[in-house]
């Protein structure tokens, strides 16, 4: 046991905290190490239980994964005449853009199907990194629609039941878009509806500054502003939706 400890104290110091690899090693030579001797050689060092040098932290691994994962949900609007509209999104989780589909009253799986066609047939050459779709389990989300995805190289991931947090992206998404706009509108149909998201992903895509992408904008096509703030008269404002969204700009 001797030998065993001083041999893998040898191996966490040389292979820099390899715990896993030190302790198979061991065993390969015929050694056995128990879990007493591993926490007192660490202790000893000033290793944690699993230290990884050089390794990426959980939140930079979900930064840098995010890149090919691509996010689609449901969320539901009310009329002034009480009819229920269903709106199809999209949302990339790495640049944070949203991608609207239709709105309808009806969303039957061949609808909610021939929307994710037509989502490829508009932009699908921005998806060429994407590699995975999260959903969650609604019904509405037929094979067909799963199907369309596939053929293009995505795989599905179905979200656990109610848990609506492992598609966080998305339900962020609705939240936003409720506090700063349709909580404020008064929506007479599907046809008012689709107007007045189309503006506000507008807005969100190429003006609405994001705390996770460090205040820019989830559109990086869009111009950025040019020139420098030397006085207020200098600012231009642009109202949309009668108002509700304020955008400012530099003048020219």
């Amino acid at each position: 046991m001797r030998y065993a400890t001083s041999s893998f104290e040898w191996l966490v110091r040389t292979r820099a905290g390899a715990i896993g690899a030190s302790k198979a090693s061991l065993v390969n030579l015929g050694a056995r190490v128990s879990a007493t001797t591993i926490r007192t050689v660490l202790r000893r060092h000033g290793l944690g239980p699993a230290p990884r040098s050089g390794e990426l932290t959980g939140r930079e691994f979900l930064r840098t994964q995010a890149a090919g994962f691509l996010a689609t949900d449901f969320f539901t609007v009310e009329t002034i005449w009480s009819r229920r509209l269903y709106v199809l999104f999209f949302i990339e989780l790495d640049t944070r853009r949203v991608q609207l589909a239709r709105c309808t009253v009806r969303p039957a799986g061949a609808w909610v199907a021939q929307q994710a066609r037509n989502l490829f047939m508009a932009v699908g050459e921005q998806f060429g990194a994407r590699r995975f779709l999260v959903r969650d389990r609604d019904a509405k989300f037929s094979g067909a629609f799963d199907e369309v995805f596939r053929s293009e190289g995505l795989r599905v991931i179905r979200t656990p039941v109610l848990a609506p947090r492992a598609n966080a992206y998305a339900e962020r998404f609705v939240g936003t878009v409720r506090r700063e706009c349709l909580d404020w509108t008064l929506i007479r149909g599907r046809r008012h509806l689709e107007h007045v998201l189309q503006i506000y992903v507008d807005h969100y895509n190429t003006h609405r500054p994001h705390r996770a992408l460090g205040l820019a904008r989830p559109d990086a096509r869009s111009p950025s502003p040019s020139g420098s703030l030397e006085s207020p008269t200098r600012l231009r404002r642009r109202d949309r939706l009668g108002g509700l969204i304020h955008e400012y700009d530099l003048a020219a």
